[in-house]
This record gives C-alpha cells, sequence and structure tokens, in this order.
C-alpha cells in the first residue's frame, strides 16, 4: 500500500501521524510525508520519507483558515506525483479533504483528544460545538468552491469533515457521558511520538517543577500574571512552554525557566503536575505521564478538552483572573499533593497507554484503503 501523511506540520499534528506512520512502514507499506521544511528534523527522525512543500504557510495551524486553497494545491500536486492509495491528514486540514475527494482517494483524519463538533445524540456541554462546526464548514465551504466542486449535501453537517473515518488520539473518559459519536468516529488512543530531546541545561533540583504548555489565548485571557503570581514564592518551579504562545511576560522574581522545544515527555516525567490551557498535546502527555492537571481553557478545543478533564477526574481547574497570588500558588501545591486526583489520572493515563494506538490507527488506514 502506498500511503500519503499529509498533516499539518506543526508538532501537535505532526508527531501523531508520524506515529502512525511508523506503523505503516512497519508492516511494509511505503510512507510519504508531505510536510513544510522545518520538519525535516522530525521526519528523519520517525525514519519516514519526507515531500517537502514549498509554501511554508499551506500545512500551518496557524493559517489554516486562510490557506485552505494554497493546502489544496500542495497536496493535489502530491497525490498525482505520488499516486497514493489512502490519504492521512489532520483535523482542520480541509485542503487535504477536497484533494482526496477530487481524486477519488480514501482520507483517514487524525483528531485531537476529544470531540470539536455537536455528537449525533446526546446532552449538550455548553462548549460551543454548534457554532464551532458552522465556523468550521465555512472554511471547508470556501476551498471547495476553490477547487471548483459543487456544493454538498450531506445528512449531517460535519460528514464532510470526518473523512472515510475519524479518529480520536482521546478516550471515551474525556467525552460527554451518554453522547454518541459519529458512525465513522471513534477513539485510537494518543499516538504519541516525539523526535529524542536535543542536550538541554540540567533543570537545578532545589524545588519540584511544573510543567506549563502555553496555547493560544484565542482573544482570552494571558496565563502571564498567573503564572508569575502561581510561582514566585511558591512551592514549586515551573518549567514553560511558549507552544503557541507569544513572547514571554515572565516576571523577573518568577521562578520560571521559558523556551521552545519540540519535545515535552521528560520535563513532563519529572514534573509534579501539568498546568495548560488545554490543547492535545500537553492534556495527553500528562495523562500518559500519571501526572495531575490543572487548566485555564480560552477558546476553541481548550474549553472541550478542558471541560472533558474536569468531568473525568484528571484535573483541577486554575483559579481565574484576579485571583491572589496565595490562591493561585495554592492551587499548584494542592494539585500536586491531591493523591485521589493523581490516582484517577494515573488510571485514564494506563487506559491510554494500553490502547495500543498507533496499531489501531494503522488498522484504520489499512481498512479505509481496501
Amino acid at each position: 500500500m502506498n500511503v500519503l501523511l499529509c498533516p499539518l506540520s506543526d508538532p501537535g499534528y505532526l508527531y501523531p501521524a508520524l506515529a502512525a506512520g511508523r506503523e505503516l512502514r512497519r508492516r511494509g507499506h511505503t510512507v510519504h510525508v508531505l510536510a513544510g521544511q522545518r520538519a525535516d528534523a522530525a521526519v528523519d527522525a520517525a525514519g519516514l520519507a519526507l515531500s517537502a512543500v514549498t509554501d511554508p504557510t499551506a500545512l500551518s495551524v496557524t493559517h489554516w483558515t486562510v490557506r485552505g486553497p494554497e493546502q489544496h494545491t500542495a497536496v493535489a500536486r502530491a497525490v498525482r506525483r505520488l499516486r497514493p492509495d489512502v490519504l492521512v491528514t489532520s483535523v482542520l486540514c480541509h485542503g487535504a479533504l477536497v484533494a482526496a475527494e477530487s481524486a477519488g482517494l480514501p482520507v483517514v483524519v487524525l483528531g485531537l483528544a476529544a470531540y470539536l463538533w455537536p455528537y449525533r445524540t446526546g446532552p449538550a456541554d455548553e462548549c460551543g460545538r454548534a457554532w464551532r462546526l458552522t465556523e468550521t464548514l465555512k472554511h471547508y465551504a470556501s476551498v471547495r468552491e476553490a477547487a471548483g466542486l459543487a456544493p454538498r449535501r450531506d445528512r449531517f453537517a460535519d460528514t464532510p469533515l470526518l473523512g472515510t473515518a475519524f479518529l480520536l488520539r482521546g478516550h471515551p473518559a474525556l467525552e460527554v457521558p451518554g453522547a454518541e459519536l459519529p458512525g465513522n468516529a471513534g477513539h485510537v488512543g494518543p499516538c504519541w511520538w516525539e523526535p529524542n530531546p536535543r542536550a538541554a541545561q540540567p533543570l537545578p533540583d532545589s524545588k519540584p517543577l511544573a510543567y506549563v504548555h502555553l496555547g493560544r489565548t484565542f482573544g482570552g485571557t494571558s496565563l502571564w500574571p498567573r503564572l508569575n503570581a502561581a510561582f514566585t514564592s511558591g512551592t514549586h518551579r515551573a518549567v514553560v512552554e511558549l507552544g503557541r504562545s507569544g513572547a514571554p511576560e515572565a516576571a523577573a522574581d518568577a521562578d520560571l525557566i521559558v523556551g521552545r522545544r519540540r519535545w515535552m515527555g521528560p520535563l513532563v516525567e519529572r514534573s509534579d503536575l501539568v498546568l495548560t490551557n488545554a490543547t492535545s498535546a500537553p492534556v495527553l502527555a500528562a495523562l500518559l505521564h500519571g501526572k495531575p492537571l490543572l487548566v485555564a481553557p480560552n477558546g476553541s478545543e481548550q474549553q472541550v478538552l478542558a471541560a472533558g478533564c474536569l468531568r473525568a477526574g484528571v484535573a483541577r481547574r486554575l483559579p481565574e483572573p484576579g485571583a491572589g497570588a496565595e490562591s493561585l500558588r495554592a492551587a499548584v501545591h494542592d494539585t500536586a499533593r491531591d493523591l485521589g486526583l493523581r490516582a484517577r489520572t494515573e488510571e485514564v493515563g494506563g487506559l491510554l497507554a494500553d490502547g495500543k494506538s498507533e496499531a489501531r490507527a494503522a488498522d484504520a488506514v489499512e481498512s479505509a484503503a481496501r
């Protein structure tokens, strides 16, 4: 089988696709990775073949709402050149979905850790799912129109976004109880892979660590004022990953180690807890390493996944903006020391680790190709 991986090139989307690609290659399939040139080191570390796109924004999550036509052009060109039997792409990769439809190819979509859009049936959770689906479909429709395809008429609105199979990287425990997913959507687990970390300066051992992973603010509130308060004269030192956030705003006296890294596993392993806006990669890292979560969501995926973590009993919520320094420091300390929270986190993390997610994802790709 000839497989074309065309995920978004950012680590949180690229790495799970590479995990599935490595398993597919182990099974004897030919695997090509369409990605931006900045992904070349990760693709090489995964032992897969890179097919680089000339436009670095075509497969960037930062530009997913505006570069769909360019993404479609890049994927369609790769399809003509490589002649794959099946595509594997990321959620929000509308250009890849349209290219697959135009070429008559099956396409498997790697989703996030929880389902973003309305369920087929079941209770609502006040996370704006209907609004999010409407906005996503607007962007998808504009890519189809630019590609010259006629409008679709699907029974369910989310059908065109799901591909042949839609693979969620979380666990049913993170979904709304009693809710029913679409028929071709299912949980495969984290598909966790990272390149080996580069040599880094040893971290001081004078305080226990908290791993902090920042996401986009979506016009919401920056975490920096609360981080500065929580980690000044507190019990823990924070290792802060800037992720897709802006420039750091660390206070001079705050106990923070700030940087941008292409990996997080070793730091999460050393930490007592994970503080995050609640995006998929840090949440899954925390669960796989049995570390309790402290969540502070702003928009989009963050609201859905934070709500799922709180329902599942693997997280506490960071006090809201304007909270006093003492309550913020206490939130960090109490989350790290809550034995019940840690036990539940280890339980859910064990369910994820035991799921053989790369094998299940590869099974789904093989089934889609058949």
